[in-house]
Order: structure tokens, then sequence, then C-alpha cells
């Protein structure tokens, strides 16, 4: 098939499932060739990759844990080799560690800043060493809605997805003299198998939150991201609150 992304190569962090599957079958579905990511769950990734090349396009598969940088640094050159290129970045990868501040480990601190700060940084900084020679790009960045409201529990969770959102700023200002545009979508509340898992009352007063009163679906952040890498041309720096007005 072909489409508005007919011959981009893009690499999608954490793609094995939830706004990551989406976001991957989004831009496939728009012609793109996609490196699909996952820690544990093989099988979950390989049907993604089986979803793909249904339509027609490539797809390629990798175990890499983004939080060591020598993992994460291995799947973006390996998504350079395979696929021949690299245009799109999307760092979706992210965990949660839900606890309060005075009951949480160090453990629980460090595990989610670095898979959900650190390793944005690490997949970046490799992936800019290609879009800088060849001129151009999209990089798109998942952070959060409580990166920008808080929320009670996730205090390393909002700082880590604050910290993208800064991160993402900065590196926007610096890569725009090769036409990289860096951009970052912040999720509310979405139905992800990570929120399914949620106690009913919790799911109920989030809710109550949410001015359009529904949840978000994982589809909603990967039309998002097809937006910015196709019709984003003159956006960069910004931060597309997707979270049915939780956060204005």
């Amino acid at each position: 098939m072909t489409g508005i992304l007919d011959g981009q190569i893009a690499l999608v962090t954490g793609s094995s499932r939830g706004i990551g599957r989406a976001t991957a079958l989004e831009l496939a579905h728009h012609g793109a060739d996609i490196g699909l990511n996952y820690v544990h769950d093989e099988a979950a990734a390989e049907s993604v990759a089986s979803e793909i090349t249904s339509q027609g396009q490539k797809a390629i598969v990798i175990q890499a844990d983004i939080s060591d940088p020598k993992q994460a640094t291995y799947l973006v050159e390996e998504t350079h080799r395979q696929l021949g290129g690299l245009d799109i970045l999307v760092n979706n990868a992210g965990i949660a560690r839900d606890r309060s501040v005075r009951n949480m480990s160090i453990d629980e601190w460090q595990d989610v800043v670095d898979t959900d700060l650190n390793g944005v940084f690490y997949c970046t900084r490799t992936a800019l060493q290609f879009m800088t020679e060849t001129g151009g790009g999209h990089i798109v960045c998942v952070s959060s809605v409580v990166a920008q409201t808080g929320n009670y529990g996730q205090a390393n969770y909002a700082a880590a997805k604050a910290g993208v959102i800064a991160f993402a700023k900065s590196v926007a200002l610096e890569v725009a003299q090769f036409d990289i545009r860096v951009n970052v979508v912040a999720p509310g509340f979405v139905l992800t198998d990570m929120a399914e898992g949620l106690p009913d009352d919790v799911k109920v007063n989030v809710l109550d939150r949410i001015p359009l009163t529904r949840y978000g679906l994982p589809e909603n952040i990967a039309s998002t991201v097809r937006f910015l890498v196709t019709e984003g041309e003159f956006i960069t720096g910004a931060v597309f609150n997707v979270n049915g007005g939780m956060y204005m």
C-alpha cells in the first residue's frame, strides 16, 4: 500500500501493546515501515508485526530495555540497519511504580526515571546521529497529563514525564537547524492494559475529572502522533494535550 508516509521509517518504543501498538499500526497504515520494540511480551510484538506486514509494510521486532543505555542504543542502531534509515522516532515506552513518596523505595523511584526519562534521552541521542546526517525527521515523545498536574502516589512518574517535556523543548531548539521537529503528546486517562487494572473506584474518580465524560483510547493518541509527523511541518517544541479536558 502507499500513503502519506510511504518510504518513511519509524521506530516506536514500547510498541507491543497500548498506545505504542496503536501508534505503530497507525503509522504503518499510512505507509511507514516500522521498528517495533518490546521487553517481555514477544508474542504480542510479533502479533503487531504480523498486522503490519499484512498491510504490505515492513516490520521488525527488537527486544530492548531502553532503561539500559547500551540496549537503547542497539535498538535505534539496529532499526536503522535493518530498515535502511530512520525518519521518525516515537518515544513511547514507559512504566509506573505508584506509591506515596513516604513509602517509595529508591529502586521504585529510579526504575521509573531510568525508563521514562533516561530512556528517552538514550534513544533520542542515538536517533539524532542519523537524522542530523540525512537532514529532517520527527521525534515525538509521549508524556502524560500528570506531568502538568501532578498526581497522588505518582511523584516518580510525574517527575519523569515532566522531564520529558522539558527535554523535548530543549532538543527542539538544538535540532531545528537540521529541520528536525521534536514534539510532545501528553495523554490523559487512556484505556490501556495498565489503566484497566486500576480499581473501579479509581476509574470512576478519574472519569469525574474529564469534562468530555469519557476515557481516551490508544487510537486517540496514535492519530495525534500521526498528525504531527505528517502535517506538523511548522510545529516543534509543542505539547499536545490529549486528555478530554483534564488539563487545559
